[in-house]
């Protein structure tokens, strides 16, 4: 396979798609040759996003969340409520999920479709609440919100419990961010630039970088009662390590329609 450089992928949000019953997230990746910059190879990034967004999650679990965790909490049942999940169930125990929506339909049909996926036990709920209390992993998957609609109170995620906010703090009472032992992203300057922006106006210090936590510069999950927060907010390294493989298996599987330049 020819060296190739991916070009950073175009991934903007829409929050009124889901009413054109569009993705929320849309966008491009092209992947090009190094040697000449040619395009290589041009992607829908809508499932690579989805896909490496799950991923961070489960890898931040890895070092935050206890190893014996059985219990999910999910809170929006769309595209990254299924890849989040489907990631956290490679690295742990899974037996039982909550799932929450602000649509009932499509809590349900997500229950059906994971219970058939992935063999695990799925409650379809009707409050926040239940999603979050007693769970020991809890993911928030909504729009993105500048001011928060803080629906998650302080004292719902138990002690020992992990939370990955994928929808940033957009859903989280200021209080129950508070309650952190440890609240880390995965990079802290992109954290502070949306800070500059009017994001994350009341959260509780940034106690380290997913990398440092993968490489051991910093401990993570390190007693049994911690509760401990991921906001990983997306990186484009991980687009950029991802196409290229996609690229090679795509070729040796014949998938993909070729086109000329």
């Amino acid at each position: 396979m020819p060296s190739s450089t991916p070009c950073p992928p175009t991934s903007p949000r829409y929050p009124e798609n889901n009413k054109r019953g569009l993705p929320y997230i849309a966008g491009l990746l092209i992947l090009n040759d190094a040697e000449t910059g040619m395009p290589m190879a041009v992607m829908d990034c809508t499932w690579i996003t989805a896909q490496r967004t799950g991923a961070a999650t489960a890898v931040a679990a890895r070092y935050l969340a206890r190893p014996e965790s059985e219990t999910v909490g999910i809170l929006g049942c769309g595209v990254q409520g299924r890849s989040n999940l489907e990631a956290l169930k490679v690295l742990f125990p899974l037996k039982k999920v909550r799932a929450y929506d602000v649509h009932p339909d499509r809590s349900a049909a997500y229950a059906r479709e994971v219970r058939s996926a992935l063999g695990i036990e799925v409650l379809p709920v009707d409050t926040p609440k239940e999603a979050v209390v007693a769970c020991d992993i809890v993911v928030t998957t909504g729009p993105i919100l500048r001011t928060p609609h803080a629906t998650i109170q302080r004292g719902w995620l138990a002690e020992g419990g992990f939370a990955s906010l994928v929808d940033f703090d957009s859903y989280w009472h200021p209080d129950a961010l508070h309650e952190a032992d440890k609240f880390c992203t995965d990079d802290v300057p992109q954290l502070e630039h949306y800070r500059g922006i009017g994001y994350f106006q009341n959260i509780p210090p940034i106690y380290t970088d997913l990398g440092e936590l993968v490489t051991g510069r910093k401990p993570g999950r390190q007693n049994p009662r911690e509760r401990t927060f991921a906001c990983n907010l997306g990186l484009a390294l991980d687009d950029i390590a991802i196409a290229p493989l996609i690229y090679e298996r795509a070729l040796k599987r014949g998938i993909g329609t070729r086109l000329p330049l």
